[in-house]
């Protein structure tokens, strides 16, 4: 049953970062950029966006190993800055647009969990949850974790290229810090930091679904 719900899992992540990914495409493509669409990577398509480590195999060991969180990552969409309307507003939201989409996508399954009831489902009972609630809660809880971990200012994730659009010309050297030293910081976050944010994730799960 484990290696059941790890798969189930899994799948909800790859469609998770393949709409987020398919959400920077799309916005760019909306702003004059064809790169995505002319890469073949402007599709929902999971197989166009998989990333073996990041999109199957260390999830896999995080809910394996019990980690206390899932993250997981597909190929970034290929953008080119220079395509892109004049601007910083284009490049600021094309970055943002992945982490809206999880927050969209965490947003409608939580009303779906919240009215539930009203749509013909059994009141959610934690002693036996029916499918549907397994399934949406799962949904919610992963694209949160996603628009956590992507709107933090740390390389590679959204946040920071949103960071070093709006940063001025003086404080550069603060982006070039962040990309030499981003993946330890990443990792520092993860495994020492992410236990006193995760419950901002949970709080915004009971807000959103109306389960405590």
């Amino acid at each position: 049953m484990q290696a059941i719900d790890s798969i189930f899992y899994v799948i909800v992540l790859i469609m998770s970062v393949v709409i987020h990914e398919f959400a920077h495409g799309y916005t760019a493509y909306l702003f004059g950029d064809h790169t995505a669409r002319l890469s073949g990577r402007l599709t929902l398509n999971p197989i166009k966006h998989l990333d073996l480590w990041g999109s199957i195999i260390i999830p896999l060991i995080l809910i394996i190993s019990h980690a206390g969180f899932v993250i997981g990552w597909a190929k970034p969409v290929p953008v080119n800055p220079d395509n892109l309307k004049k601007g910083r507003w284009p490049s600021i939201l094309v970055s943002i647009s992945g982490i809206l989409a999880n927050i969209l996508l965490a947003v409608i399954f939580g009303l779906l969990i919240r009215f539930a009831p009203s749509l013909g489902f059994p009141i959610y009972d934690p002693a036996s949850p029916h499918p549907f609630y397994i399934i949406t809660q799962t949904i919610v809880l992963l694209n949160l974790i996603l628009a956590l971990f992507n709107i933090l200012p740390i390389p590679p994730l959204d946040g920071s290229k949103i960071l070093f659009e709006l940063l001025p010309t003086k404080f550069r050297y603060i982006e070039t810090f962040l990309e030499r030293w981003g993946i330890f910081i990443m990792l520092i976050f993860i495994f020492f930091i992410w236990k006193y944010i995760a419950p901002i994730v949970f709080f915004a799960f009971s807000f959103l679904t109306g389960i405590y």
